[in-house]
């Protein structure tokens, strides 16, 4: 098992880096030891300091980035599973081999899916904009079935699982989807009453609370990354 102590983990700005909360909030509520190097977002330009400082450490420049020794990984499903395999006994995936392969599933289908409410929704945790939730729904039928196939996948998971959280106990699918969570929250999306109450669930989870605190203090206002807001 690796040395706790050594991990790093090289998050962006918890108000918005959806991407970075994932193992951030995996970590947290797993109970492993890190530290987090937060890379403030500047732009995301060459020359940015945010892509200065992350370059010589990861080919893509991006956040997350796991650090461990001379270990570099980067992506989050790739952190995801480094933690799970370096750390076994977290249980950070379904003991059910029927149930794992079905969460290594949903965590790849919201990797590269439901593109419509991402880019419409950008998360902005601070932010409360339900009127643009409204609109965004109604002008953009993209949107409306990402938000059907969420409520579709999380009520079956849900379903069929005994336990508060997607599989049961909490686990990487967990995770996974706290930024949509997040998403769901700021635009006030409409889902039926077992996908809201497991919403609910998702935000007390210490590690969650503990992101959303994060965001809530920063109080770092970044105008390229607020569509909808053009100052405070």
């Amino acid at each position: 098992m690796m040395e706790a102590s050594l991990l790093k983990l090289y998050i962006g700005n918890k108000n918005y880096s959806s991407w970075s909360m994932r193992p951030w909030v995996l970590l947290k509520q797993a109970g492993i030891a890190f530290e987090e190097v937060m890379v403030r977002f500047d732009s995301f330009e060459a020359d940015s300091q945010f892509k200065r400082a992350l370059i010589e450490l990861s080919p893509t420049g991006k956040v997350p980035l796991l650090v461990d020794g001379d270990i570099a990984v980067w992506d989050t499903l790739a952190i995801a599973e480094y933690l799970a395999e370096a750390f076994p006994e977290k249980q950070l995936w379904p003991k059910d081999t029927k149930a794992r392969a079905h969460a290594r599933s949903v965590c790849a289908e919201m990797h590269s899916g439901f593109s419509a409410l991402r880019g419409a929704c950008p998360m902005n945790i601070e932010a409360s904009l339900p009127d643009i939730g409204a609109l965004v729904l109604r002008d953009q039928p993209g949107v409306g079935a990402d938000l059907n196939r969420l409520a579709e996948l999380w009520g079956g998971v849900l379903a069929r699982h005994d336990g508060p959280f997607l599989y049961g106990d909490f686990t990487i699918a967990d995770a996974y989807f706290a930024p949509v969570v997040m998403r769901i929250r700021t635009y006030a999306l409409p889902v039926p009453a077992a996908v809201d109450a497991y919403i609910g669930r998702v935000c007390a989870l210490p590690g969650v609370k503990a992101w959303i605190d994060g965001a809530l203090a920063e109080q770092d206002f970044l105008a390229f990354e607020e569509p909808y807001r053009l100052s405070r």
